[in-house]
């Protein structure tokens, strides 16, 4: 028969530490439940089922559900002001193509998981739909409109840019509609930048 201190080690060998281990499993795990069910969708429940962690684990590290949200879909990968030195650093007349390029690389190289996480959970997430228009319009889309110096408002513009590639993103990494899911991205930037090009600095009324 089992020794009771035994029974108890062999325990809590089937669970996570609590500390940055368990931290990370649970931003990993609340990353792929995000994505695949939205904000609404998505249990705290569920989430630690999938990190393999006691649920009490989310209001500890991260005071609930809307705390761990932030930490995994709000915290993008991105930097703006790396992203506007990049796409203005060329010739005026590819700029379009610099954008759509950047775009696709940046969502591409996590497998576009945390661009469909945010998207799928702006209808029920305030916080989700404040991080969207700031990062795309506010902080990156203006700025190169007003770079490109098309005659106009540069905030309609940088709403015309953002409506072709979050629409982009929704078709290739949150409805997966092939070929576009699987196309490579120079097929893309080529089929798409002569648009963005022409809301950039063509125009457009």
């Amino acid at each position: 028969m089992m020794h009771p201190v035994t029974m108890r080690e062999s325990k809590r060998r089937g669970r996570r530490p609590a500390g940055a281990d368990t931290k990370s499993a649970l931003v990993a795990a609340a990353m792929e439940v995000f994505t695949e069910q939205g904000y609404e969708g998505a249990t705290v429940r569920a989430i630690a089922k999938r990190a393999g962690v006691d649920p009490a684990m989310v209001n500890h590290w991260f005071g609930g559900k809307d705390g761990l949200f932030a930490k995994a879909v709000l915290q993008l990968p991105i930097d703006p002001e790396e992203i506007i030195a990049e796409v203005t650093g060329g010739d005026l007349d590819s700029v379009g193509e610099r954008v759509v390029r950047r775009f696709l690389i940046t969502w591409d190289s996590n497998g576009g998981g945390q661009f469909a996480a945010l998207v799928r959970s702006v209808a029920s997430h305030e916080m989700a739909l404040t991080g969207l228009r700031e990062l795309f319009i506010t902080k990156i889309f203006k700025p190169v409109t007003e770079y490109a110096g098309g005659d106009g408002d540069p905030m309609f513009r940088a709403n015309l840019v953002a409506s072709q590639l979050i629409g982009l993103g929704v078709i290739r990494y949150v409805a997966e509609f092939d070929p576009m899911a699987t196309a490579d991205i120079e097929t893309i930037v080529a089929a798409v930048a002569p648009t963005i090009q022409r809301y950039l600095t063509g125009k457009i009324t």
